[in-house]
């Protein structure tokens, strides 16, 4: 079975240095992990109005989609099944609205220095995704 999600990055680029936006939420063993937001694209949905939606729902913010920023994909078991499941994150910006932790799955949202991002995000490939920021984007490296 496959299933299909969207979401991004939001950089704020009006504050210095620039800034991008995480989610936390409870892992099974009660960690907090923050992550990217991003949740299913709905049926007749694109994966770009998925992702601004998802990112809408689970900070409270909306943003612009600039650019796709990669696909992951991985697998995992639930309820006896066994499920391809792949992420498309967009870089947005343009951000507006105030951070709310109004989805019953987000506990925290938060912005953060791009510079301490990657050493805060739990999952590693959301880490080499943030990693290539610079290359999507079409900058050179800081």
């Amino acid at each position: 079975m496959r299933e299909l999600s969207a979401g991004g990055l939001v950089l704020d680029d009006a504050v210095t240095p620039r800034q991008g936006l995480l989610i936390a939420h409870r892992l099974r063993h009660g960690r907090l992990a923050w992550t990217l937001p991003k949740g299913h694209v709905e049926q007749g949905e694109s994966k770009e109005a998925a992702a601004v939606r998802e990112v809408r729902e689970e900070t409270g913010v909306t943003a612009r989609v600039l650019r796709p920023l990669g696909v992951l994909d991985y697998w995992f078991v639930a309820e006896g099944r066994r499920i391809h499941k792949f992420v498309h994150h967009f870089v947005m910006v343009d951000p507006t609205g105030d951070l709310s932790t109004a989805d019953a799955e987000v506990e925290e949202v938060g912005w953060f220095d791009l510079e301490a991002l990657v050493g805060r995000v739990h999952h590693r490939d959301e880490k080499a995704l943030i990693g290539r920021l610079d290359e999507v984007l079409g900058r050179a490296a800081s």
